[in-house]
């Protein structure tokens, strides 16, 4: 004997009801069997919920309702065959839509989490990403976004964050030579396309952030981590001083310094530039200038590297050389 189903109070009635019309306005013709199944309640229950939508609406300016006002399902379908098709649909089309560029964008976004390893394959990303190119108010433009060079580097140490394991890898020093270092993984950030772990150096008894690009040969260890992120509050800013850092000294432009504040030492003099009006002269402190040369890239007229000469030549020779590619 098929056990009866509960009936369903006030406030579960209203969810299920408001849930309802959403799904049957998706999946279009569907059976009284297949919507209970997928809301669990009795096909009775269901048969109900639609007779009940098919006399709700949306009143008109004489505060009455007209034709046109109500939801209409195909009624021959709904007696005969078991089956709900909703004929009319009222206010769903006059809620407000994403326009083509917002969904555009959170698709391009939905694309990054997937192009992720955790996030890989995963079905109700790309669900998600169809439902905002239905639901924008015309067709989104078509955005592609690639996956990261440093996604294995990724996966291993997330999952060693995840697993309270330690991690060993090679990594390349401000001064270009590679070095074995051991480190307990707290967390992993980005900013724009870079990827950086933040840990506990246990060769430098310090905490210290790392870029994975220049992270090689990494493993993960069947040690357990000795620091937590509970026991070490990390710093609000991503990069930390380091005895091993480099000292860059710039003229940028005033407005353009706040954009430069993780990179400023603390005490660090900033005066008025000696040959530019309106810029300022100030220091930097880089662990790379590999990493200098992507920071002054993406500030284009606004930063000038006045010293070191290492520092200008490095930048030079990498802007020439970006340059001669397009002769």
């Amino acid at each position: 004997m098929a056990e009866r189903q509960a009936p369903l109070q006030a406030q579960d009635k209203l969810t299920f009801l408001l849930a309802l019309v959403p799904y049957l306005t998706e999946r279009g013709p569907v059976s009284v069997a297949e919507a209970a199944a997928h809301f669990r309640v009795s096909p009775e229950q269901l048969r109900k919920a639609v007779r009940l939508i098919a006399v709700s609406g949306v009143p008109g300016d004489t505060s009455s309702y007209q034709h046109g006002d109500l939801f209409d399902i195909a009624w021959d379908d709904f007696e005969q065959n078991d089956q709900i098709v909703l004929t009319h649909m009222v206010a769903i089309d006059d809620s407000p839509r994403f326009s083509a560029r917002e969904a555009a964008a959170l698709i391009a976004g939905l694309q990054y989490l997937s192009a992720l390893p955790e996030h890989a394959d995963r079905e109700i990303v790309t669900s998600l990403m169809a439902k905002l190119a239905r639901g924008s108010s015309s067709n989104p433009s078509q955005v592609a976004v690639a996956g990261s060079d440093s996604d294995d580097e990724l996966r291993i140490i997330r999952a060693a964050v995840a697993d309270g394991r330690r991690v060993e890898f090679d990594y390349r020093t401000a001064r270009g030579a590679s070095e074995r270092r051991h480190v307990d993984p707290l967390r992993i950030e980005s900013i724009d396309q870079d990827w950086y772990l933040r840990g506990w150096d246990h060769d430098r008894g310090a905490l210290r952030t790392f870029r994975l690009d220049r992270i090689t040969h990494l493993t993960a260890t069947t040690k357990p981590i000795e620091h937590r992120p509970e026991d070490l509050p990390l710093p609000d800013t991503l990069f930390e001083p380091s005895e091993e850092d480099l000292v860059v000294t710039i003229d940028v432009a005033a407005a353009a310094l706040p954009l430069l504040g993780d990179y400023i030492p603390d005490g660090a003099k900033t005066r008025p530039s000696a040959t530019r009006n309106g810029w300022l002269e100030t220091t930097l402190r880089v662990a790379h200038y590999h990493g200098l040369k992507r920071l002054i890239a993406g500030m284009p007229g606004v930063v000038v590297v006045l010293q070191p000469e290492d520092a200008r030549r490095a930048v030079a020779d990498w802007a020439s050389a970006g340059a001669a590619r397009y002769l």
